[in-house]
């Protein structure tokens, strides 16, 4: 009779079960998501994921590479002699992804080094690009993936992999940022299956983790630091259908950026500004133009909206046109329905993109933080800029 009964109740469990293990990832993405990117020197406390969810973010992407591991490159030890993953660094990983979730706020990873493409500026400002000179080096960094997603699987708040930002295989190699769509054509066509070919490596990498996780979406960022436009010369969509295409938007970089702001006449947006080979007026009608070509390369390759993520956008606090430009950007984004992660949220090792902290310079105590390797001991509130971002989330 007790056999019966555990059997019956198992029974009127198991739709409920099936339902909670049934949970796809990617249904995550069905809807427009918006959140924020952390890119803190520090693994992010409680009150940081608390502060971000009470905003109305519902992810986050994450990047490790600024916090303090067990070696030289956190989590790979070394990118030019990855073996396996440091244990240490993993644990610091995983507590802080339990942080979030028990924030409810979803994670996507997104490292910014992988073997044999050590970010910049933990490479003395150096550019390495090993990764895109010979295909050799991408089984390490295939191994890397493999044995990250072989972890972070099964983690209820880990819910696509980025697989690296903002790669920039046409670095050095002839092709301008920009460049008109017949230069990117004819530049791919010339290094079609050679190491610089970012479709191919991302298939490399992707069939790699598939053999550990079929199901957790990957998302993909463009070429070219991710521009928005870099997409154009792909000619067809990955074969994995279980991902997602993300771009950046700091266009025009000359007018959004630090540099501008020490500029004895910094550009002004709305305006006249550098771009590609010449000078453009950009506003929102410009802009938009810009943010479209995704877009449309999407509907080409019968891509839906609901896989296309503006991964990073975002304009230094301190220019005086900085409260438009978030505000076109996010119209264009919102009008079309995209997925979108402001940069940044609570920087403690960069405060240009900190809208929390309005328009004046930042407490010298954060620097002295900073250097001092302590945590960010400033307080955020929200401001009018900050509210641009805060309203739409």
């Amino acid at each position: 009779m007790k056999s019966i009964l555990i059997f019956c109740i198992l029974l009127i469990q198991l739709p409920f079960l099936n339902r909670a293990s049934a949970f796809d990832k990617l249904s995550f993405w069905n809807e427009p998501q918006h959140g924020a990117n952390s890119f803190n020197r520090l693994p992010p406390n409680q009150e940081y994921f608390n502060a971000l969810k009470n905003y109305g973010a519902t992810w986050v992407r994450l990047t490790y590479d600024k916090w303090k591991g067990e070696n030289k490159d956190f989590l790979l030890g070394n990118t030019n002699h990855y073996k396996t993953l440091s244990a240490k660094d993993l644990t610091i990983l995983m507590d802080t992804l339990d942080r979030a979730n028990k924030a409810k706020l979803k994670v996507v990873i997104s490292p910014l080094s992988l073997p044999y493409l050590r970010w910049s500026q933990n490479n003395g400002d150096q550019y390495d690009g090993q990764l895109w000179q010979k295909k050799s080096n991408w089984l390490l960094a295939a191994k890397f993936w493999q044995d990250l997603a072989r972890n972070l699987k099964d983690h209820p708040a880990v819910i696509a992999y980025n697989l690296i930002n903002e790669p920039t295989p046409e670095k050095n190699s002839g092709l301008k940022e920009h460049a008109d769509l017949a230069a990117m054509n004819a530049w791919y066509k010339k290094h079609k299956g050679s190491a610089r070919d970012i479709i191919a490596f991302y298939e490399t990498i992707i069939q790699a983790i598939r053999v550990v996780d079929p199901k957790t979406p990957i998302m993909v960022d463009a070429g070219w630091y991710a521009a928005a436009d870099a997409f154009n010369y792909w000619p067809s969509a990955l074969s994995d259908n279980r991902v997602l295409y993300s771009f950046h938007m700091y266009e025009p970089y000359d007018a959004t950026s630090g540099p501008n702001l020490r500029r004895k006449k910094p550009y002004q947006y709305p305006g006249n500004v550098p771009f590609a080979n010449g000078v453009e007026y950009w506003d929102a009608k410009r802009v938009a133009k810009y943010l479209q070509q995704p877009i449309n390369w999407a509907k080409t390759n019968n891509i839906p909206k609901s896989r296309l993520v503006a991964g990073e956008f975002g304009c230094v606090r301190q220019l005086p046109g900085c409260k438009t430009y978030l505000k076109d950007v996010l119209t264009f984004l919102d009008q079309e329905n995209l997925h979108w992660a402001f940069y940044s949220f609570r920087e403690d090792t960069w405060d240009a993109m900190d809208y929390e902290l309005g328009t004046e310079k930042v407490h010298w105590k954060y620097w002295d933080a900073m250097e001092k390797g302590q945590p960010d001991p400033i307080k955020r509130q929200s401001t009018p800029l900050f509210k641009i971002i805060q309203n739409r989330l």
